[in-house]
């Protein structure tokens, strides 16, 4: 007789140019989760080059890593290249098949849109995407988390945490999420009030869009079809 808990596979897909904390912050929470196994993807067991300067080591590629009892798809400006890697979408496919959880942290959406895991969905992303979700056949819904089945989309980057806790309490229940929540200390109270386009000054918003986002929903817009 054993008491440890069945494993529970937590499958994410690194790609370079990712959005390290899309990845980390998950990870630093459902890996607390009784039984989880973290596997780390990618095409090559070669350092993945992340958006913050450093790059991290996958733990397995595609055909050798297990099936995922929740999948996770992070975003970033490489998922540009990934939307359009018909080996990375099928490996998404076929994790996603038996999965118990689909899940995508920001621009992640787009990539299990491209591997037709959308389609009439409702689903979440990054605030300056949101308008490609439709190119997939979604259902754009305004939130930090959106579920819909299986599926759970995460908003932007940070949104990612939340996403965590909210799976985990549907896996573990919500005295292990909050304990979780609070051996993390994780009580935001930012310096300023600008972490969403409906509270942060229009200009400010104006200012990123044109200087960062605009081409970059552009290129993706153009990579989508």
């Amino acid at each position: 007789m054993t008491d440890d808990p069945k494993p529970f596979h937590i499958v994410f897909l690194l790609f370079d140019g990712i959005t390290q904390l899309d990845f980390t912050g998950p990870a630093q929470v459902l890996s607390r989760i009784p039984g989880a196994v973290v596997h780390t993807a990618a095409r090559e067991i070669k350092p993945v080059q992340t958006d913050s300067g450093f790059a991290i080591l996958p733990s397995a590629r595609f055909g050798d890593c297990p099936p995922a009892d929740l999948l996770c798809v992070p975003g970033g400006f490489g998922i540009r290249e990934v939307i359009r890697d018909d080996m990375t979408l099928q490996f998404l496919r076929n994790q996603a098949g038996a999965a118990r959880y689909v899940t995508s942290v920001c621009t992640g959406a787009l990539a299990l849109g491209a591997a037709g895991l959308l389609q009439d969905k409702r689903a979440t992303t990054h605030w300056a995407y949101t308008g490609l979700l439709e190119k997939f056949g979604a259902t754009y819904e305004k939130a930090r988390v959106v579920q819909d089945g299986r599926l759970i989309t995460a908003g932007g980057v940070t949104a990612g945490i939340d996403f965590a806790l909210t799976v985990t309490a549907e896996i573990a229940g919500q005295q292990l999420a909050e304990s979780i929540q609070l051996s993390l200390e994780y009580d935001p109270h930012p310096p300023f009030h600008s972490g969403h386009p409906d509270v942060a000054d229009p200009e400010l918003v104006a200012q990123l869009q044109q200087q960062v986002y605009a081409k970059a929903v552009r290129r993706l817009a153009d990579s989508i079809g």
